[in-house]
């Protein structure tokens, strides 16, 4: 075991699947020498050589295009886009090509092991354009896969996972807890499942149910609640797609309730996608209506940053509204 950081970890995880597998590949916009802006890449050119580790042009198309060619042709590209929030250029080579290559080909042809890797999400003071959760235009999409890490145990583990997947993915990575969160990390090579929700923690009032920075947030609210004498079961999604039903419908059936917490604005937003499943399978267990704690209905602020976020303050009052409705 070593302490990691999850910047690290993701190093490290790149490491050993380049250390593996030969073909392998990681790029993106200064990627190569300089480890992208958030250095997730630090040295690996250095280790594997310009071949294996490279920039490209500021052109998030040409990225995605690029890693669809690659991958076609048997190579397993890792692909990094600066931020979730320069994705959107690339959507329609990740929509419509990415998703559907497999299919479209009659399963003659596949991109597996395709993975793009993105910092999502707020907590930076980044404003509109740095701060921006997207997992749910991809989460619409057949033939991805979704992931997001909460901490740098789960970043190393998912990230092989998706590597070795042989289903394109798209990495959601947490930017606010690349540095902040620390944790002991195995140094050898494992693979935590796709599409496996977690219970983190036991309860039997109210089930509390998250992913990536956000679990965090719903930690601090849990404990809230206990000294309250609410007893809260968190679950971890862990991936968006596919999403782990079978987990959150026995949670549910047991507490009665669900609060869902995420990052992304309200409307649209993958809590929906949840609360209609649970509440088609639950509805007869359901004590109370499933309450969405979510992003505002605006673009990302930068000076109203607080007031924005789904924070554990918003958590805690959803979480009691649920019980004593």
């Amino acid at each position: 075991m070593a302490k990691m950081n999850m910047l690290q970890a993701i190093n490290n995880a790149l490491d050993l699947a380049m250390a593996k597998d030969s073909t392998v590949v990681c790029f993106g916009e200064d990627v190569g020498h300089f480890g992208g802006v958030f250095r997730a890449t630090s040295k690996l050119q250095e280790k594997y050589g310009k071949d294996r580790c490279f920039n490209t042009p500021l052109t998030e198309q040409g990225i995605a295009g690029f890693a669809n060619g690659m991958a076609s042709q048997g190579m397993k590209p890792v692909a990094e886009i600066q931020f979730a929030d320069y994705i959107f250029p690339a959507f329609d080579q990740i929509v419509n090509e990415t998703a559907k290559f497999r299919y479209r080909s009659g399963n003659e042809f596949n991109v597996g092991g395709l993975v793009f890797r993105t910092p999502y999400g707020g907590g930076i003071a980044g404003g509109h354009y740095h701060s921006q959760s997207p997992e749910a235009y991809f989460a619409h999409t057949p033939g991805l896969k979704i992931a997001v890490p909460r901490d740098p145990y789960q970043a190393k583990g998912l990230l092989l996972a998706s590597i070795a997947s042989e289903d394109p993915v798209i990495f959601f990575e947490p930017k606010k807890l690349y540095r902040a969160s620390t944790g002991e990390v195995p140094e050898e090579y494992y693979e935590i499942p796709l599409g496996v929700a977690e219970v983190m923690q036991e309860g039997k009032d109210v089930t509390v149910l998250a992913w990536g920075a956000q679990i965090e947030i719903c930690q601090k609210a849990i404990e809230m609640a206990a000294a309250q004498g609410i007893s809260c079961e968190l679950i971890d999604l862990r991936s968006i797609l596919p999403w782990d039903v079978e987990t959150v419908v026995k949670s549910v059936t047991k507490t009665g309730r669900l609060v869902i917490n995420h990052e992304a604005p309200l409307t649209g937003g993958f809590a929906g996608e949840i609360a209609a499943t649970i509440q088609q399978r639950c509805f007869l267990h359901l004590e109370s209506p499933i309450a969405r704690v979510c992003g505002l209905d605006t673009p990302y602020p930068l000076a109203l940053e607080r007031e924005y976020v789904a924070d554990h303050l918003k958590t805690f009052e959803a979480i009691v509204a649920s019980v004593k409705f």
